[in-house]
């Protein structure tokens, strides 16, 4: 049947990952398997396994799949949007070098000290991290910030 303009796609319809494929699979040799050798081996209720493995491992198969590829989604794009460094401490990193800059401009720093503390902060991991290399304090930072 074509598919026109007016028909609405089902994300369900979209094609599956290899990985749901290989499971669905599994699922179903296992199943066919266990129920084929139960009969043979005369056991009365050989059936029981298909209503428990197309009824109830499938769809936990199937379930799996999706949040495993689902997960691994996630990290390529966790990857691709900030690499190997984390975004939270880019930020405090550009919002502590601005304030750097702002006191070199208003003469609070000279130019050894400011060069010297931008590389310290430039060597830490984080901003907390520079601020504990140089001894400020929490109470320091509040008077700064008050007095800018």
């Amino acid at each position: 049947m074509a598919r026109d303009a007016t028909d609405v796609v089902d994300p369900d319809d979209e094609e599956e990952s290899p990985l749901v494929g290989v499971a669905t699979g599994a699922v179903t040799f296992l199943t066919l398997g266990v129920a084929f050798a139960l009969m043979f081996l005369g056991v009365d209720y050989f059936w029981v396994a298909f209503p428990v493995g197309f009824g109830g491992g499938m769809p936990l198969a199937i379930a799996l799949a999706k949040y495993y590829e689902s997960e691994r989604e996630a990290d390529r794009g966790r990857e691709r949007e900030g690499g190997h460094r984390d975004r939270g401490r880019s930020d405090e990193a550009d919002a502590a070098l601005a304030e750097l800059r702002d006191r070199y401009a208003r003469g609070e720093l000279g130019d050894e000290e400011f060069e010297a503390r931008v590389e310290r902060l430039l060597e830490t991991e984080s901003v907390d991290d520079a601020e504990t290399f140089l001894g400020v304090s929490e109470g320091d930072r509040s008077t700064e910030r008050e007095r800018a």
